[in-house]
């Protein structure tokens, strides 16, 4: 069974063979090309080969739903909504009348996010008034706003193949809403709640999710989704003593992936 990586995160993997990623097919040696069109199944295949794969009928990790979702809240949302998944109350808002449609249903403060290619807590926003609304739909065509919830922590899970791997809290700095790492966030390694691994285990699977960090909080006795990360960082696993590349060779032997 020949399986081939095109993305750098199996590199050192003995079990899988990188070929790394190119711009353009042709830049690859027909030898090269061959592995791609033959093999069992392809990991890491980039945005830019996994729906080509998909279509080819090609297995691959992560799944093409993962890419399909990358750092798209609208099919995030959509899909969230779609299966009953629980999460902060979240309305698009098109048009001129927009600042207009978002006052009369949204309290303030509320929170507006870009809706397509922001990560690491940037692109979110809180509006607390009409200046700052303003300022946030300057920036955007569609306006993606959700209920402001009050959070000092929230929990990430990291789902890989069908199995939590990793879960932790993160904890928003003082004068800081985004509990986002990037944004200065710590990392506590407090025990986690089964029930939150659980739920996040049980949305990953519904999505069709296999490889996301999933944040999570609960918020009067009700579990919400937050956001579905593709793109999520290892400094959790680092914290934790895991080896993230390991972990994943190690699952690519025992075929959980």
């Amino acid at each position: 069974m020949m399986r081939i990586a095109l993305g750098y995160q199996l590199s050192r993997c003995p079990l899988v063979f990188s070929i790394g990623l190119r711009t353009n097919l042709a830049d690859y040696s027909p030898e090269e090309r061959d592995l791609i069109q033959n093999a069992s199944k392809i990991y890491f295949p980039t945005i830019f080969f996994a729906d080509a794969l998909h279509a080819m009928g090609k297995k691959t990790f992560p799944s093409v739903q993962c890419y399909r979702h990358l750092g798209n809240k609208l099919k995030q949302t959509l899909l969230f909504n779609l299966l009953d998944v629980a999460t902060p109350e979240t309305r698009l808002f098109y048009g001129k009348q927009r600042k207009i449609k978002i006052l009369n249903y949204f309290d303030l403060p509320c929170i507006g996010k870009m809706p397509i290619g922001s990560s690491k807590g940037d692109g979110v926003f809180m509006i607390s008034n009409e200046s700052e609304l303003e300022a946030y739909l300057n920036k955007t065509r569609i306006a993606y706003i959700q209920k402001y919830i009050p959070l000092k922590k929230d929990i990430r899970v990291v789902i890989l193949g069908k199995r939590v791997v990793h879960a932790y809290w993160k904890e928003s700095v003082p004068g800081e809403f985004r509990t986002n790492v990037a944004k200065g966030g710590r990392i506590l390694l407090d025990p986690v709640p089964e029930e939150i691994l659980e739920a996040g285990l049980d949305v990953a699977v519904r999505c069709g999710f296999d490889f996301v960090g999933l944040d999570i909080c609960e918020h009067q006795g009700k579990i919400l989704i937050l956001e579905a990360n593709m793109n999520f960082g290892t400094q959790g696993f680092r914290k934790a003593g895991i080896n993230y590349r390991e972990l994943l060779c190690n699952m690519v032997r025992s075929g959980e992936i």
